[in-house]
């Protein structure tokens, strides 16, 4: 079995990074009294851990970077395209 891998590991300190202090605010309204910011920082404090999360699964991981990079992507999802402008990938991103 193996462990998490050490992208994993990154994206949730990023995450942890981003969120911890919305948690601690939504804790703190939460204990004055003021519930709907409460809620609010903590929606938001979730928002914010599984962000990396999210953009990494959409622009690819380090391999997909790489094969990008040195122009070897003929297996996603502009396989039937040779040449694809940024513009392009931006619009159907």
């Amino acid at each position: 079995m193996r462990g998490p891998g050490l992208l994993w590991m990154l994206q949730t300190a990023v995450g942890l990074s981003m969120a911890g202090p919305m948690f601690v605010v939504g804790l703190e309204f939460f204990r004055s009294g003021r519930t709907a910011a409460g809620v609010g920082f903590f929606g938001l404090g979730l928002v914010a851990l599984y962000f990396p999360t999210y953009l990494l699964n959409r622009i690819g991981g380090p391999r997909t970077w790489i094969r990008r990079r040195l122009g070897r992507d003929k297996d996603g999802p502009e396989a039937d395209r040779e040449t694809s402008s940024l513009l392009e990938r931006l619009r159907n991103w």
